[in-house]
């Protein structure tokens, strides 16, 4: 029986990774046998919600990344709503964060680092980028602390670190919390440390396109005891009760508890402190993740070798592309290989529509200018702008990134380089 299982797990593999080589992606999951073994073996058992696997899952990413609280959920979203609800939490007294709160964060991101502000209430303060690195221009970042601010909500563009030690002082002299989004920088450092663990709270997302994947799925991040309780709640429905699924009476008091206004010995399995829901990762998820955790540092150094390696090919083009770069003193765990149009000549929708002509995917920097979204401009969302955008709106207009995903080989990388230089000699410029 087993045999067999590993018999059809490697045939389906291979199967379906010729299937994804139809093209160079810009993102995809990379995978063996062990993944989908591990995915028949875990549905067999019949558990199938948070279990065994989610638990050693849990317990590998907090140990490669040496912090206490790994709290898995279902999607890299949902462990930003997570990870901000958790401060907006009436348990933290005076520290929470209430309705009006102000968080500075960019514009030039994903929509669910800047929604989960928006949904408790809260107003996202924009301020602009740098060109190159693509995170947070501090400068700007100073200048949009006010008396209202309580947070910082940022994330590592493209795993490219964010100037870490900056942004921390800039937290500490001012009292703010620091959510850090690290849903495309897993494996990425900064100072020598792993990113993921700078923030009081931080997020992962483990979607196909990501470092790892449990195909949905992400995870929330903290070394504070007291907001792993909130998150963990928060994500259980909102339940005070502690118990792991399938389990009860943990406290030994399920039916002595006198909280809210219920009646004394109130079932602790349904007594709610958090206003929440259920975020929870299923362990058929989390096997596939327990298989791939195991190939993490691998995919880090081909992701590194990949980026490196456009870098070498695509110098021949720098006159016509702004190349991207590290931060100093960071090693970034390429989440792709971001290209700011810097010839006017070049039209870039019209690039974008060749390399997909050409079987070569291209990605933008999600939305762009998020204040210029439909969902953002019909004047629903309170919000401020600290400054001006217009790197924001350079990126918006003329950026676009390529994969360096552990799925790419050299030749694949080389036909990218080729479709650029392709374009550019077809066009005459």
């Amino acid at each position: 029986m087993k045999q067999t299982i590993e018999k059809l797990a490697a045939d389906a593999a291979e199967k379906l990774s010729k299937q994804m080589r139809r093209s160079v992606a810009p993102a995809g999951k990379f995978f063996d046998k062990q993944e989908l073994i591990n995915l028949i073996e875990a549905s067999l058992e019949g558990w199938w919600t948070e279990g065994r696997w989610t638990q050693e899952f849990e317990q590998s990413l907090a140990k490669y990344l040496n912090i206490k609280n790994v709290l898995s959920c279902n999607s890299g979203s949902s462990a930003n709503l997570l990870a901000f609800s958790a401060l907006c939490s009436p348990s933290l007294g005076d520290r929470r964060l209430k309705p009006g709160s102000e968080v500075v964060t960019v514009a030039a991101g994903f929509p669910t680092t800047v929604n989960a502000i928006i949904q408790n209430g809260c107003v996202p303060v924009f301020v602009d980028i740098d060109i190159g690195t693509y995170n947070i221009d501090i400068n700007a970042l100073k200048k949009a602390i006010s008396k209202k601010t309580a947070a910082i909500m940022i994330a590592h563009t493209l795993g490219n670190p964010y100037q870490v030690n900056e942004v921390k002082k800039i937290c500490k002299k001012h009292n703010l919390w620091l959510v850090e989004d690290n849903c495309d920088g897993l494996g990425s450092k900064y100072s020598g440390k792993l990113t993921g663990t700078f923030g009081d709270v931080a997020t992962l997302s483990f979607y196909p396109a990501h470092h790892i994947t449990t195909a949905e799925g992400g995870a929330v991040l903290t070394d504070n005891p007291k907001l792993a309780k909130i998150i963990r709640s928060i994500r259980d429905w909102g339940r005070h009760c502690w118990c792991p699924t399938g389990h009860d009476n943990t406290c030994q008091n399920r039916f002595n508890w006198q909280l809210g206004a219920l009646p004394k010995g109130y079932d602790h399995k349904y007594i709610y402190g958090e206003l929440g829901y259920n975020l929870k990762l299923s362990d058929l998820h989390a096997a596939i993740g327990v298989a791939q955790i195991k190939k993490l540092r691998g995919f880090v150094r081909k992701r590194i070798s990949n980026f490196n390696y456009l870098t070498k090919k695509l110098k021949s083009l720098e006159k016509y592309f702004i190349l991207p770069k590290a931060t100093e003193n960071s090693e970034p765990s390429w989440f792709g290989y971001i290209l700011t149009i810097k010839d006017d000549r070049i039209d870039r929708a019209k690039l974008l529509k060749f390399c997909q002509e050409k079987g070569v995917g291209t990605r933008l920097l999600f939305a762009g200018n998020i204040t210029k979204q439909p969902y953002f401009i019909d004047g629903k969302f309170k919000y401020k702008i600290v400054g001006n955008l217009n790197n924001t709106d350079l990126v918006m207009a003329k950026s676009f990134w390529v994969g360096v995903w552990p799925g790419l080989n050299k030749s694949e990388l080389d036909r990218i380089v080729n479709c650029l230089q392709e374009f550019i000699s077809n066009e005459g410029i």
